[in-house]
């Protein structure tokens, strides 16, 4: 009897082969759980663990992408295990009905992470960007599923895998998987997310309507601001559990900043999940610019529909956001 050795990839063949795949393999743990931070632990391991046991690839069984999903997958499974979900304060329960109340401390909670643009670059990985599939309503929402429905509703709806592939990845049975995307299906209607409308990339449109917004609080208009608002809007602020529904819930809040803040504001532009963000940075008694919270914006219909607010040193860090900028005026033809 003829043995055929197995082919198996090797030396600088795996590496190269391997970290065309690194950012979309970010992506893909992120999905799955919900921290930028924990996502790149799991690549990292995802790489070592493919690297211990290229021996056992088979080309003829499985795809290089499916292999080493199949690897990063199960190390997010075996993470998430006895883990609690990632929420947003909006996950919570009711919003809040005072917009003077303090602020109500969360810092012990794991919230749910913004991802960076940037991370994803150019790469392929970046349509996940595009398509609307990192948008961070849908990020928050797939956290209510289990972890096995979340990954297989990743694999099968962002990554088009055929359901017998994704079989493969978790070693099930492709009726368990179709069963599976059903319920997770059933799970994000239940809690009203139309992945169609997430799906919609933000445009020229909602660019424009986010720097009438950065307009109007700079100019302390609260009248302004309101009529760029959804009647439903919603605005979040981790790590405080604080939420708030309504425009008029959310002009009143806004009023609250300036009063303890100050009405002298500097943004910078920036990207999250697919969508449009700002770093505020507020005046300091130096005569500078503080860096203040995080904006990440969904818009709908000509209006913001949701701003979730960040103030975790955390995130600022992921978007590599300055501390500090001066006083001194922006450039000639700079954004804001």
């Amino acid at each position: 009897m003829v043995v055929t050795e197995m082919p198996t990839l090797t030396g600088d063949d795996f590496e190269r082969s391997a970290e065309r795949m690194r950012r979309e393999l970010l992506a893909h743990c992120y999905q799955m759980l919900g921290s930028v931070h924990d996502a790149e632990d799991l690549v990292q391991e995802t790489m070592l663990r493919a690297w211990r046991a290229r021996d056992q690839y088979d080309p003829d069984r499985a795809s290089l992408r499916t292999w080493l999903y199949k690897i990063a997958t199960n190390a997010c499974l075996t993470a998430l295990a006895g883990r609690s979900r990632r929420p947003l304060p909006s996950g919570l329960g009711t919003a809040w009905d005072d917009a003077e109340a303090p602020l109500a401390d969360g810092h012990e909670v794991p919230w749910l992470q913004p991802f960076p643009d940037a991370l994803l670059g150019s790469d392929p990985a970046a349509a996940l960007l595009s398509s609307g599939r990192l948008r961070l309503a849908l990020i928050a929402a797939m956290q209510l599923l289990p972890p096995r429905q979340r990954a297989i509703l990743i694999l099968r709806e962002a990554l088009s895998l055929p359901a017998a592939e994704v079989a493969d990845v978790l070693d099930t049975s492709p009726a368990a998987v179709n069963s599976g995307l059903q319920r997770a299906r059933a799970t994000l209607a239940s809690v009203a997310v139309d992945e169609q409308q997430l799906g919609q990339p933000a445009d020229a449109a909602s660019r424009r309507l986010i720097d009438q917004y950065v307009a109007a609080f700079q100019r302390a208009d609260i009248a302004g601001l309101k009529r760029l608002l959804a009647d439903e809007v919603i605005l979040e602020m981790p790590p405080f559990r604080n939420w708030y529904r309504g425009s008029a819930d959310y002009a009143r809040f806004i009023s609250r900043v300036f009063a303890l803040r100050g009405t002298d504001w500097r943004m910078r532009p920036a990207a999250a999940n697919g969508q449009p963000a700002v770093a505020a940075y507020a005046r300091s008694p130096d005569g500078g610019y503080g860096l203040h919270t995080l904006w990440v914006f969904a818009t709908s219909g000509g209006y913001i529909d949701r701003n979730v607010v960040f103030s975790d040193q955390v995130v600022f860090d992921l978007f590599g956001l300055d501390r500090t900028i001066g006083p001194e005026p922006a450039a000639e033809g700079a954004r804001w």
